[in-house]
């Protein structure tokens, strides 16, 4: 299986009024050829943010503090702009959370997306059979080519936004919550849109706080909170197998049809991440916590093969 990112001990800060807020923190994970890993984790957990710096898309505000984001060989923290510009939606590219914000209001559909092509070096006629041949290839109607976005409904924009992503065959396509805004039967839609699009060879990196979504669509589940993974598993084995505590919670939370068991919530609140607490992050809320939990940072290990935890209380099988 072959790498498509690395990224390695990543740091991101965000440097506010308030304070300095250490919105991710020591994150290590990979991503396969071909293959839909998801990120999981409440609001605050650091997913969107890990997605951005990835892209190098961080507001002003925020900045990578240390680390490696590799790409298919080059590490894009040492890119320059110009360089960026060539791989933003030629290598890399992102499917942003809320569909009715992504596209230019003022501008029809097939305008835009020839914009993009010809940002990449591709001409005005060709832009244009490309962007029809794509639009046609996630369901738009043609009709709807020249249409201005708010002709659209939510699922038609979301469709419009997957196909500028793919256009180019990146090899890494981030998609930030890409149902969140959209009803059930329309996130079945376009998750079915984005199986189609791992089927064609394009790695996926699935940012989400729905874990029964992971489970059923991924390959592997990264379990982030308060800036840091705390466990990364494949999908099978994290359903049956689930070590941290904070992930069993999730899993806790999920409502199951057929069942007597009331779903349950986790206590309490995410961290402040401008004065983090000290030890494991999550030791605030876990009903497991010791004395060196509240003290001593776990290490990312792996407990089984392909599987691992950041949790002191976990011991390697």
């Amino acid at each position: 299986m072959s790498e498509v990112l690395l990224v390695e001990d990543l740091y991101v800060k965000y440097y506010t009024r308030r304070g300095i807020i250490s919105a991710v923190s020591g994150v290590t994970f990979d991503v396969i050829k071909g293959e839909m890993l998801a990120v999981v984790g409440e609001s605050g957990s650091g997913k969107s943010t890990l997605g951005y710096a990835i892209m190098r898309l961080l507001p002003r505000s925020g900045a990578v503090e240390r680390g490696r984001i590799v790409l298919d060989g080059e590490d894009i923290l040492r890119l320059s702009e110009e360089e960026l510009r060539r791989i933003r939606g030629g290598k890399v590219s992102m499917v942003f959370q809320d569909p009715f914000t992504t596209l230019d209001p003022l501008r029809r559909v097939l305008d835009q997306f020839r914009e993009f092509l010809a940002e990449h070096g591709i001409d005005a006629e060709r832009g244009r059979i490309i962007a029809e041949e794509m639009l046609e290839a996630v369901g738009v109607p043609k009709n709807l080519a020249n249409a201005y976005p708010h002709q659209l409904s939510g699922g038609q924009k979301q469709r419009v936004a997957i196909a500028m992503a793919i256009a180019l065959n990146p090899l890494l396509v981030i998609a930030d919550e890409p149902t969140t805004a959209l009803d059930v039967v329309i996130q079945r839609q376009v998750m079915d849109l984005l199986d189609d699009v791992k089927k064609r060879g394009t790695s996926i990196m699935f940012i989400t706080h729905d874990i029964a979504l992971a489970i059923e669509r991924a390959d592997r589940v990264m379990i982030m909170y308060g800036g840091e993974v705390m466990e990364l598993a494949e999908k099978s084995m994290l359903a049956k197998r689930a070590l941290h505590p904070y992930t069993v919670g999730l899993l806790s939370s999920m409502p199951r049809i057929g069942s007597e068991k009331l779903p349950s919530s986790i206590p309490g609140y995410p961290p402040d991440l401008r004065s983090p607490p000290k030890g494991c992050i999550f030791h605030p809320r876990c009903p497991y916590a010791t004395e060196r939990c509240r003290t001593v940072k776990p290490i990312l290990s792996e407990v089984e093969k392909n599987h691992f935890v950041k949790c002191h209380l976990v011991k390697a099988l």
